[in-house]
């Protein structure tokens, strides 16, 4: 397929201007595509219908690929619930069925790896996604962005619809969301580290106990892999993007800190919340469907991102 596959199609990619969207834009520019539409939030608000409609009638796509969200950490989860389930509901729901209505080919829905269960066995496998609840602090978003799969298999069922669902690991890399409100886990240690390395700090406050641990997935692996899906998949499973990898926060932190050449005490305040106890996926269904691994090694991935950052800060 390659470049032919992408040369006549339009593409409407949702958050196409965010952290992972950019990068999934340069993908498909990358294979050819010269069509691709990115609506910013200040023209088409998609959480109202009538954004959504006036988006599909300006870019008339062949392809959606949805990656707008209202994304954050624990922190923010746990402050704005109503926030997070309302307007990530609505952008899914409305998108799909506007766009079924005006006659897109396909619709690419990137959900979320909070949509697993709370006590899901690692490594978690699609199986896997129904059997229990998911954790409390990001439950309302976990569940809004999993709704999508429910109405993507219904639509497929009812209408023939090819819409696929992807659930993507944790992400980090250049240009992620550094704010310390907002951000994840890896933007925010290296900012903590570099901040307080800089400042002569001689320690550095953590949430939790560093028991946790997470998987994580460099961002232009994974726009490699929804570019991948949105080409040679068209099946009604869900599939998980990741690399397969794990490590606890507690070995994260003392990575960064490497990375970063911070040298004081790393302290943990367990009267904070650790999230998931475990976080790997099985991610042989990725590349069994449509022969997707990641390729960035993680030691290599989080010195490009302290890079950056470094970068970033050079120039304020």
């Amino acid at each position: 397929m390659g470049v032919s596959h992408w040369d006549d199609r339009r593409i409407c990619v949702t958050g196409g201007s965010g952290f992972l969207g950019s990068y999934v834009v340069e993908e498909l520019q990358r294979r050819g595509a010269r069509d691709v539409f990115v609506p910013r939030k200040a023209e088409y608000d998609l959480v109202q219908l009538e954004g959504v409609q006036r988006m599909l009638a300006d870019s008339r796509p062949d392809v959606v690929i949805h990656l707008a969200a209202i994304v954050g950490g624990i922190g923010a989860n746990q402050k704005y619930p109503g926030t997070f389930f309302y307007d990530n509901l609505m952008m899914g729901v409305q998108l799909i069925e506007e766009s079924r209505k005006a006659g897109v080919e396909k619709m690419v829905a990137v959900g979320t790896i909070c949509a697993y269960p709370k006590f899901t066995p690692v490594p978690f496998r699609e199986d896997e996604l129904w059997n229990g609840y998911p954790e409390e602090t990001n439950a309302p978003y976990g569940l809004a962005k999993k709704m999508m799969l429910v109405q993507l298999q219904a639509y497929r069922q009812q209408y023939g619809y090819n819409g696929i669902y992807l659930l993507p690991v944790n992400l980090y890399g250049p240009r992620d969301n550094f704010d310390l409100e907002t951000g994840h886990v890896i933007p925010a240690l290296i900012r903590k580290m570099v901040a307080a390395r800089d400042a002569g700090e001689h320690e550095v406050v953590l949430w939790g106990d560093g028991s946790p641990t997470r998987e994580f997935l460099y961002v232009a692996d994974c726009a490699r892999g929804i570019v991948d899906a949105a080409e040679r998949f068209d099946g009604p499973e869900p599939v998980n993007l990741g690399s397969g990898m794990e490590i606890s926060i507690r070995d994260l932190a003392a990575l960064i800190a490497q990375h970063v050449g911070y040298e004081g005490e790393i302290v943990w305040d367990t009267t904070k919340p650790n999230g998931q106890p475990r976080r790997r996926l099985d991610v042989s269904r990725a590349k069994e469907f449509f022969g997707f691994e990641a390729s960035v090694d993680f030691d290599e991935g989080v010195q490009r991102t302290v890079e950056w950052w470094e970068a970033q800060t050079r120039r304020e």
